[in-house]
């Protein structure tokens, strides 16, 4: 049976394992499933419909699966699915989707969303991001993996930034950022390579070589995107890091940083 504080209320409709932990004064709302081992520590807010893996991390104050903001919504059923072993720090804020969107926002497993940090409705989170402090995305902004976004950073509604993608301490984001690329600065530009994260995630020395001349010809040569892309291909090993860099960029809809 879960162990659920005497001052917490769960809502009767709720799906909990029995592995679960539920500290003082949380609020657990109508048709929330949480997943094998989950620990809510107190004062945590969650509302449904959501659904959560197994080992994911709830400190107080955090509120998950509320109602979005947006104007348009006027209180249908849409819902919040979350992966597993992610972590919610205090006073972070979490938005079910709209109808109006997909209908859902959605986070993998494995992501780190520190104090404040805000995720509005219908944003797709993808594996191992790291959210810090008081970074906000705006409605149907979609983050792929590996991505770490400097505290106090502003993501504009539509943005995609693609994996191993990295933004510098108050950077504020209008446009598509391909894998593999730091921006920094206010207004915010493209600042380099992600070479630290690559070289924390066992790219090799030619990777990440091969990574930086395609960053060269895409940035500094110049050039029109579609030309930019055909030099890549002419000049570049086109490994599978190249592929993610060049779908990144093609699969932009807002328009790619530059």
């Amino acid at each position: 049976m879960a162990k659920i504080h005497k001052t917490a209320i769960v809502n009767e409709s709720c799906d909990i394992h029995d592995s679960v932990e539920i500290g003082p004064f949380c609020v657990i709302g109508p048709n929330v499933s949480l997943g094998e081992n989950c620990i809510l520590n107190s004062h945590v807010v969650i509302k449904g419909p959501s659904k959560f893996g197994s080992g994911n991390k709830f400190f107080p104050f955090c509120i998950v699966g509320e109602d979005t903001p947006d104007l348009k919504f006027k209180g249908e059923n849409t819902t919040l699915e979350v992966g597993q072993n992610n972590t919610f720090r205090e006073f972070s804020k979490v938005h079910r989707g709209t109808k109006a969107g997909i209908s859902s926002t959605k986070i993998g497993n494995n992501n780190l969303i520190m104090p404040g940090v805000m995720i509005a409705h219908d944003c797709i989170l993808g594996n191992n991001n790291v959210l810090v402090d008081n970074t906000a995305l705006a409605g149907h902004v979609t983050l792929k993996d590996n991505i770490t976004l400097g505290g106090y950073t502003l993501v504009h509604q539509f943005c995609q930034l693609g994996s191993f993608s990295f933004s510098g301490m108050g950077s504020h984001i209008t446009m598509d950022i391909p894998a593999f690329i730091r921006v920094a600065g206010n207004p915010t530009k493209p600042a380099g390579l992600n070479s630290i994260a690559l070289e924390r995630n066992a790219f090799t020395k030619n990777e990440i070589l091969n990574l930086k001349k395609a960053y060269k010809i895409f940035y500094r040569d110049s050039l029109r995107v579609e030309d930019a892309i055909q030099k890549i291909n002419n000049e570049c090993n086109l490994d599978e890091h190249i592929e993610l860099f060049i779908e990144s960029i093609k699969s932009s809809s807002r328009g790619i940083l530059r």
